[in-house]
């Protein structure tokens, strides 16, 4: 199953997304501006008010075809504490219950307190082929209690996960769904473009400084 996707996000808000790109285009075109003949203030007017207007027309067709991220309900958590509950280790331990939610966009397991790591590792990723899951390992300093346990989930979500589907950030390590193939293609045409886009307007407006 590929990654959860919601609804396209629409015109307004892609072109909104467009005219944040032009400001941040217009801005540093202005500080150029500014640094090669101060007083060119109709050219400064210019470069901070028509980038965002024509970024947000030519890019907001096609950002508002983007998705917006699906809030996870209570269903994948029931589903994750239902698969994972036979792992319990009793009150006071690590229990579905207790070390399994969800922040709105991912489930969260928590892994501190557990003992039969890789067992629930090896369950909790065939639930990640359907549902964005964070781990819960914190940082492996070695005034933890389980300082090794950032480590022994790391390893073996590297040796059982594509690099794509993974991420790792200061206390938790995050594995998605395998995106499908008209998302991911979808996105690099996306990207493509504003590679293409943003250096030819950038030269343009650099040859009108001039």
């Amino acid at each position: 199953m590929g990654e959860l996707e919601g609804e396209p996000v629409g015109l307004s808000l892609g072109m909104q997304a467009g005219g944040f790109l032009g400001l941040y285009l217009g801005f540093s075109l202005s500080v150029v501006s500014v640094l090669t003949d101060p007083s060119e203030l109709q050219r400064l007017v210019s470069l901070l008010c028509l980038p965002p207007i024509f970024m947000s027309i030519i890019l907001g067709p096609f950002l508002a075809r983007r998705r917006r991220p699906v809030a996870l309900t209570d269903e994948p958590v029931k589903v994750a504490r239902d698969a994972l509950q036979i792992h319990n280790e009793g009150q006071g331990k690590w229990r579905a219950l207790s070390h399994i939610n969800s922040d709105g966009r991912t489930i969260r397991i928590d892994m501190h307190n557990l003992t039969n790591v890789e067992n629930v590792l090896r369950d909790a990723l065939v639930i990640a082929e359907s549902y964005p899951i964070r781990f819960i390992v914190g940082q492996g300093k070695s005034t933890s209690s389980q300082q090794n346990l950032r480590n022994i989930v790391l390893t073996y979500i590297e040796n059982n996960v594509s690099k794509t589907r993974r991420n790792r950030s200061a206390k938790s390590i995050e594995v998605i769904p395998q995106p499908s193939i008209e998302h991911i293609n979808y996105q690099r045409k996306t990207n493509k473009m504003l590679m293409i886009l943003l250096p030819i307007i950038s030269f343009f407006a650099w040859l009108e400084m001039r």
